[in-house]
């Protein structure tokens, strides 16, 4: 598959669906061939992605020294990512053009969960923008609800046992990222976000106009989705490859911003719970040998290696940092 297609998610809804099954099977051949896909019928209105969006705005408008006052720090992954700051996981290149602001899934600070694991917690939430809380946790319940109607139908679609997928995501590590990414010179160097296969289980993303999102193809070509107005886009990450053995495609993407215009994205990373294991849950495809994943470790290592001075150990697990 050289395209990424487009799929209507409406009839998942009812098992009873004419077209339930050939959703379910069009679903899985974009997952095993590209690991990419546009989705419409999600029940999510442009509206509350059009505020989410102007919220993205409104928190990267805030003054630089009040950003850094609520910058994040090696014990806690959450709060505003400076420009500039990271580079990819291995160390090499040059730093990614964009700043963040990192957000994991809501835990109340007395939460029992973080007894068990230490990333859990409370988020950050800009004091500058008061209702960004609640515009921004509206729409991520709405995405969880998308993540469970794909992971339904990739249970269904892998002949995997009913909720085998779905029970792992159960106060899960899920978290999101909001980006802003200024425009790059057309002879500047570099990348928005450089090349790399996202670390989690799913990726659900609501384009932005400007686009810059590429994808790379089984031949090496890079193409942009062709999402349409009100739709989302969504990829494989390495936890579900991993889970189906291989068949499940987590695909190399990247970010270039060429548009002459500010680009803001706020991607949704669906991850299990800290203690969940992620290893094949069907016969592994020949050739695919990938070690078992331990979600809480991994999701540390992938915080701790984000910092410029920190490297790789003989146990950190294979991150999706790919080379030029």
């Amino acid at each position: 598959m050289d395209y990424i297609p487009t799929i209507d998610l409406s009839p998942l809804r009812d098992a009873a669906h004419p077209d339930h099954d050939q959703t379910v099977q069009q679903i899985l051949a974009a997952c095993t061939e590209i690991g990419f896909l546009s989705i419409t019928g999600t029940g999510i209105p442009q509206a509350t992605v059009d505020e989410v969006r102007d919220t993205a705005r409104a928190i990267f408008a805030v003054e630089e020294a009040s950003k850094w006052k609520q910058a994040i720090t090696r014990e806690n992954y959450r709060g505003f990512i400076p420009m500039g700051f990271f580079t990819p996981n291995d160390g090499s290149g040059k730093a990614d053009k964009y700043e963040g602001y990192k957000l994991h899934h809501e835990v109340d600070a007395d939460a029992a969960i973080r007894e068990d694991c230490g990333l859990y917690g409370p988020n950050i939430w800009p004091v500058e923008v008061p209702g960004s809380r609640d515009v921004i946790l509206t729409y991520w319940s709405m995405l969880d609800d998308v993540a469970d109607l794909l992971l339904a139908a990739l249970e269904t679609g892998l002949g995997l046992p009913e909720r085998q997928l779905r029970d792992a995501f159960r106060d899960p590590m899920t978290n999101m990222t909001l980006l802003h990414y200024p425009p790059q010179a057309p002879d500047e160097g570099g990348y928005g976000i450089h090349p790399h296969k996202d670390t989690d289980a799913l990726t659900i993303i609501a384009p932005d106009p400007v686009g810059g999102l590429e994808v790379q193809t089984r031949t090496g070509d890079w193409i942009t989705p062709d999402c349409p107005p009100g739709g989302f886009v969504v990829n494989i990450g390495d936890m579900l490859e991993l889970w189906s053995g291989g068949r499940l495609k987590s695909t190399p993407h990247r970010v270039v911003n060429r548009s002459g215009r500010e680009r803001y994205s706020f991607p949704y990373f669906a991850v299990p719970r800290h203690d969940v294991v992620v290893e094949p849950l069907l016969p592994a495809l020949p050739g695919f040998d990938r070690p078992a994943v331990h979600c809480g470790h991994w999701s540390a290592e992938i915080w701790r290696t984000n910092w410029p001075d920190e490297t790789a150990t003989g146990d950190t697990p294979e991150l999706g940092t790919l080379t030029d």
